[in-house]
């Protein structure tokens, strides 16, 4: 017979994100998108801005190292930058008010989409875990 305890901890450990669905996020900077896949099915396909001529977006494969539902930018004047995944020191996907500019370059290096789009995948990722989620940045 199982104690309360074992059967509490198995529960919990089933809830936990380290069991949770691995998300993909893969932004294609020569096609300024983002596509979001979790477990392997594709979820979303959305327009991204990424870094104008002197101001690269890095590539690479990486983790969120933080995220703020509310932030702005110490570097440039108080930016907000709504829904932010940090991935890399300061460079960040969040939510844009310059929605006219997304599926170009127009960003200091930030992926920018629409703020929408951004809490839908900031509630992804804070429901799967930062753990479970990979950012995929190709030219």
């Amino acid at each position: 017979m199982f104690r309360p305890l074992i059967i509490l901890a198995v529960f919990l450990s089933l809830c936990s994100p380290a069991f949770a669905a691995r998300i993909s996020v893969t932004i294609d900077l020569s096609q300024q998108t983002m596509t979001v896949r979790l477990g392997g099915d594709t979820l979303y396909n959305w327009a991204v801005s990424t870094g104008r001529k002197g101001y690269r977006t890095p590539t690479g494969t990486y983790h969120p190292t933080r995220m703020h539902r509310e932030y702005y930018s110490r570097k440039y004047d108080n930016a907000p930058m709504p829904y932010s995944i940090f991935f890399r020191g300061g460079f960040a996907i969040h939510g844009t008010q310059y929605v006219s500019k997304l599926g170009s370059v127009a960003s200091h290096g930030c992926v920018r989409l629409l703020t929408a789009n951004a809490r839908t995948l900031y509630n992804l990722v804070r429901e799967h875990g930062t753990g479970n989620t990979t950012i995929k940045i190709v030219q």
